[in-house]
């Protein structure tokens, strides 16, 4: 980025002001660990956040009211105003104005996120159907953001320390996965992958596993054609370009076995493939990352939680990861540019230690803060 900044500054979208989000983005801030680390700046309502923290009882919770992201104070959690607020909140309820402020203040965090003025967006969960409208006709976050980025395309890529993994085909029906694969599509999200964990998880020679699509990856055609005759050529041309691939691989007995910790990613053919085993392993620790932007952003691996929404019982631990695993993706992308512009200063540039491996220092605790008059413009 262009601004030099002591922090980097993350932009938070409010997601579906009727779910969840406003509570999992509170409770990671009640740690102030995260405030030593990052700049947080929601983009979201200041009348919804003031309920959100009314309802859980959270009134002492401050937050620091500013109109652009160069006015957020490093120590303190910013909000800026950026949505129409005039609806009632239904906590628990996907209306249509919960749907649409969701995507303002999405679209609000992109446009600045593209103008340099933060450094990466960790969004909360939106409803897929309630968010539709004009301006966002996608299945969802992936797709969206890839079109605001010069029609970039995104990986859906699930992190966590245990297992990260990709998927070919996103929110799609599960009728039209056989017909949505190809070679050139699988080749295409392996090269987002590899490139993906080199520049954004500082893995130097990534090994890569593809699972097939059929039950025992079709049993040499019994069951299937398509490892056959797409998977396996892709995964061949893959490796002529020098993306060291395995597969494909029976879904079942790869998890199973524990046949995933031998290798750095996965690739899976469609959404519940890769998705199941991942939250199975990782549930309220893993993050999604949306591979393939030529900006950060990061989400938690839950959604909008209508039916815990309000209730003060909606664990923030993804979501703190995904603010984590920004800040990492943020550092490695910077050290490994730096060293494709420099590649002879390897011995004068400092390596970063990710924050996900170092985080064992106490938390400091929040202490009320008394909001000025002067932010409450």
């Amino acid at each position: 980025m262009s601004e030099k900044r002591n922090k980097i500054k993350i932009g938070i979208t409010q997601g579906d002001v009727n779910g969840v989000g406003y509570e999992v983005i509170l409770k990671a801030f009640q740690n102030l660990e995260l405030l030593d680390l990052c700049t947080p700046i929601i983009y979201g309502s200041k009348k919804y956040s003031t309920e959100h923290k009314k309802n859980l009882n959270m009134d002492s919770f401050s937050l620091n009211y500013i109109n652009a992201p160069n006015l957020a104070k490093d120590d303190r959690l910013n909000l800026i105003q950026c949505c129409k607020d005039d609806e009632a909140l239904e906590i628990g309820i996907p209306t249509d104005s919960s749907g649409q402020v969701a995507f303002q203040a999405l679209d609000s965090a992109v446009d600045d996120l593209l103008a340099n003025k933060i450094d990466a967006i960790v969004t909360a969960p939106i409803n897929k159907k309630n968010i539709q409208g004009k301006d966002f006709d996608f299945p969802g976050h992936t797709e969206f953001l890839g079109k605001k980025d010069n029609g970039a395309q995104g990986l859906m890529f699930m992190i966590s320390d245990k297992l990260k993994i990709g998927v070919v085909t996103g929110h799609i029906p599960l009728k039209d996965v056989a017909s949505s694969i190809s070679v050139e599509k699988i080749l295409s999200k392996l090269k987002v992958m590899n490139k993906s964990l080199k520049r954004d998880f500082n893995i130097g020679k990534p090994k890569i596993a593809v699972l097939g699509l059929n039950p025992h990856a079709g049993d040499e055609g019994l069951l299937g054609s398509e490892e056959q005759e797409v998977i396996s050529d892709a995964i061949r041309k893959s490796n002529e370009e020098k993306i060291l691939t395995h597969g494909p691989f029976p879904a079942d007995g790869f998890f199973g076995s524990a046949q995933y910790l031998k290798y750095d990613a996965v690739l899976a053919m469609y959404h519940d493939q890769g998705l199941i085993p991942f939250k199975a392993l990782n549930f309220g620790e893993g993050v999604n990352f949306t591979a393939g932007l030529s900006y950060i952003r990061t989400s938690p691996d839950h959604g909008t939680g209508y039916d815990i929404a309000g209730k003060g019982i909606a664990d923030c631990s993804s979501f703190r990861q995904a603010i984590y695993t920004a800040i990492d993706v943020y550092n490695s992308r910077n050290f490994n540019d730096e060293l494709t512009v420099n590649p002879l200063k390897i011995n004068q540039i400092k390596h970063f230690q990710p924050i996900q491996k170092t985080r064992n220092h106490v938390p400091r605790k929040r202490e009320t803060v008394v909001q000025k008059p002067e932010e409450q413009e």
